[in-house]
């Protein structure tokens, strides 16, 4: 089955409290599952990673979808680059990310792909990254 997954991290006051937003949808385009979560301090960069590492791992260990091929639309043109190779990663933090992410693609039984896209397409994963935000903060106060 080919899944379409829209990623989005978010970081506020990079670095700041941050959450991560992911949609995934079947091959008609239908939402399958959705994730929201907070993860702490920490930059937008590394948001952005974690909410595709989270996905990687999340397909990886799902034991009723059964992918055959993977796009991820991001609006972090960072990322796609750097996972696409047309960017070096140079950042320390960013590299061991980057290198989990190389490894749980090695292992992994689909075709995957990454694309840039405006932030604009992608309203449904920043809405989950940013809720998540806004719940860790309304329940802080």
């Amino acid at each position: 089955m080919k899944l379409t997954a829209f990623t989005d991290g978010a970081a506020r006051g990079n670095p700041g409290n941050a959450g991560i937003g992911i949609v995934i949808k079947d091959g008609e385009g239908k939402t399958i599952h959705t994730v929201k979560q907070y993860i702490g301090t920490t930059t937008n960069n590394i948001a952005e990673y974690t909410a595709l590492i989270t996905l990687l791992e999340f397909i990886k260990q799902s034991e009723t979808l059964r992918c055959t091929e993977l796009v991820v639309k991001t609006d972090s043109e960072l990322m796609a680059r750097q996972i696409n190779g047309t960017y070096k990663v140079k950042d320390a933090d960013l590299k061991l990310l980057f290198q989990k992410v190389k490894l749980l693609l090695h292992t992994a039984p689909y075709r995957f792909t990454i694309e840039h896209i405006p932030r604009s397409l992608n309203h449904e994963a920043d809405r989950l990254a940013n809720e998540a935000i806004n719940d860790y903060e309304k329940s802080r106060r």
